[in-house]
């Protein structure tokens, strides 16, 4: 009959925790998420990226439909978020023998400050094949202007620049 000291016993729960944290920290976002009892999901990944008209934000969100997404924007903040249904409350999984349950379920939120200001009234947002997409378009004092250089007064810039020329 073999036994386990208690010292063997803490360096396997010390290692458990270690190859959790390693996991948790390079495995992708859908696919390690630990915390199902509570029904929490991993803090949601993003893409943001900036044109000279628009702020573009898109989330990889497989698994939740349109109606259980929610956007807002609030002071130069955009949130993202919602609830992921757990496929163990499905009615076809009633009942059933589980010997795997990997998939992430419960609410998701993510925040990000914008780095320029934006018209949230003329915000979009657009949902196909797991992929969220915002379009914020920037508010107009926030686009780049072109400003055009003109020759001021008399045309002779030493003079206008506060310099004075010489004449012969």
């Amino acid at each position: 009959m073999s036994t386990t000291s208690p010292l063997a016993q803490e360096f396997v729960t010390l290692r458990d925790a270690m190859n959790q944290l390693l996991e948790d920290s390079v495995t992708p976002f859908w696919t390690a998420a630990r915390n199902r009892a509570s029904g929490v999901a991993r803090a949601l990944p993003l893409d943001v990226f900036a044109t000279s008209d628009e702020v573009v934000v898109i989330a990889a969100i497989p698994g939740v439909r349109p109606e259980d997404v929610e956007v807002s924007i609030d002071q130069g903040t955009v949130t993202i978020s919602g609830t992921l249904a757990n496929v163990a409350d499905a009615e076809d999984a009633k009942g059933a023998t589980w010997y795997l349950h990997e998939l992430t379920h419960g609410q998701f939120r993510r925040s990000v400050s914008l780095p320029v200001d934006i018209d949230s009234t003329e915000a979009d947002a657009t949902f196909a094949d797991g992929i969220l997409k915002l379009r914020l378009p920037k508010a107009e004092q926030a686009k780049p202007r072109r400003i055009e250089v003109r020759l001021g007064g008399n045309g002779n810039p030493a003079v206008e620049a506060g310099g004075t020329t010489e004449r012969d």
